[in-house]
């Protein structure tokens, strides 16, 4: 009899004037690593149309594994405030885009956020609620109003003669949401920045760390039959809710500490059998652990052995019942630097790409902010204001300068 019903799998490696950006034709072509050098222009020339360059993201649907046209849209609208680009490709039709004003693309600082959302994409839409306006649709919040509220202020900072065009750069990175493939990525461009300010939203603070994230998978293996007849086959299904449910119970006695709170399960989603009248031959869930204390390999084995035992009443024949695959290497609670005066502080339970960008030294100093709340993210009613995401750029324009000490 085997000692273990659990097989292992490591995979491979989260009424208003609305502008006047214009959109340029798509498809535009993109070719990998290749750079694209533009002439200087005039700071003039700098775009400060925070709602048209917010409403032409948005209105680009690029759900995760589909973001080449918003990419695309990114890239050239960049090189036509007189960036140069670089389309860094991730895979086929996917890339991140890095941006650069002046000669030196490994600048002292490099803004981020990720140009990928979660589905169903929704339309954007204006509207009036009392005196304020509010903006919605996918990605109107999570995160593309931190990508067009740094745009915004890194234009309006390189404008008024504040900062340097060799004091920035900016980074962009598809694939966040499905455990950050886009940012990991990024780790081969060859940036060494002494900042990074990282784009998520916040509700307008600094975030002063997040919690860990552990992803996997569960495969229930059964044996088809007749439901008349469940005797003869065994139920992935059965096998799967078995597992599930040892695994909420282990999620009320998981780590917690008094900066992260608890640690937390969720079985984000779940499939399995063909029909009601035939017994599941496979079952499948996806799980994601956020860490509040403790280490990704200490996770692993604690869910391991939960599992292991709750479905060890189907293993008399010997045969495998469950297979796990995890779907990265996780990481613990992550801490962030929140020392910038004049802003609040506050603790995000989601992840971020902070932890997948591994170019770092003890004196790089790296921050988490963007306008509008987590509450809404990932929701059908994400939605922010004007004047929250007017605030972001005056908040980034501070962000920039504070880790550029001027």
């Amino acid at each position: 009899m085997r000692s273990s019903a659990v097989s292992l799998v490591f995979a491979a490696s989260a009424s208003i004037c609305l502008g006047a950006v214009a959109t340029p034709q798509l498809p535009i072509p993109i070719n990998g690593l290749e750079s694209l050098q533009q002439p200087a222009i005039s700071k003039s020339h700098y775009s400060n149309d925070l709602v048209g360059l917010h409403k032409n993201l948005t209105t680009i649907e690029s759900i995760s594994l589909n973001e080449l046209k918003v990419g695309q849209w990114l890239k050239s609208f960049l090189e036509e405030q007189g960036y140069s680009t670089e389309a860094q490709e991730v895979e086929k039709e996917r890339y991140n885009i890095l941006a650069w004003p002046g000669k030196k693309r490994n600048a002292k600082t490099l803004v981020t956020s990720h140009i990928d959302t979660v589905p169903p994409f929704y339309d954007y839409q204006v509207r009036k609620d009392g005196k304020k306006t509010m903006i919605s649709g996918r990605g109107s919040v999570d995160a593309k109003a931190s990508v067009a509220a740094q745009i915004i202020a890194t234009n309006q900072l390189l404008s008024s003669g504040k900062i340097h065009a060799d004091d920035v750069a900016l980074l962009y990175v598809v694939g966040e949401e499905i455990h950050g493939d886009g940012m990991r990525a990024a780790n081969s461009l060859g940036l060494t920045p002494d900042t990074v300010i990282f784009g998520e939203p916040t509700e307008g603070k600094l975030a002063s760390g997040h919690k860990g994230l552990l992803g996997f998978k569960i495969r229930a293996l059964g044996k088809a039959a007749h439901s008349g007849y469940p005797w003869l086959g065994r139920s992935a299904n059965e096998v799967l809710i078995k597992a599930l449910a040892a695994l909420m119970e282990l999620g009320q006695n998981l780590p917690r500490s008094d900066k992260y709170g608890v640690t937390t399960i969720n079985i984000g989603k779940m499939t399995g059998g063909v029909a009601a009248n035939v017994v599941a031959e496979t079952a499948e869930a996806q799980i994601a652990v956020r860490i509040a204390e403790g280490t990704p390999a200490e996770m692993k084995k604690a869910c391991l052995e939960a599992v292991n035992a709750a479905v060890s009443d189907y293993t008399d024949g010997g045969e495998e019942v469950i297979e796990i695959e995890f779907t990265s290497a996780g990481y613990g609670p992550v801490s962030i630097d929140h020392d910038v005066p004049g802003f609040d502080t506050m603790v995000v339970n989601y992840g971020t790409d902070i932890p997948n960008f591994n170019v770092t030294d003890k004196s790089q100093k790296r921050y988490l902010y963007g306008p509008g709340s987590i509450l809404v993210a990932h929701s059908d009613h994400e939605i922010i204001s004007l004047d929250d995401l007017e605030r972001a750029v005056e908040d980034y324009k501070t962000l920039i300068l504070h880790s550029l000490k001027k």
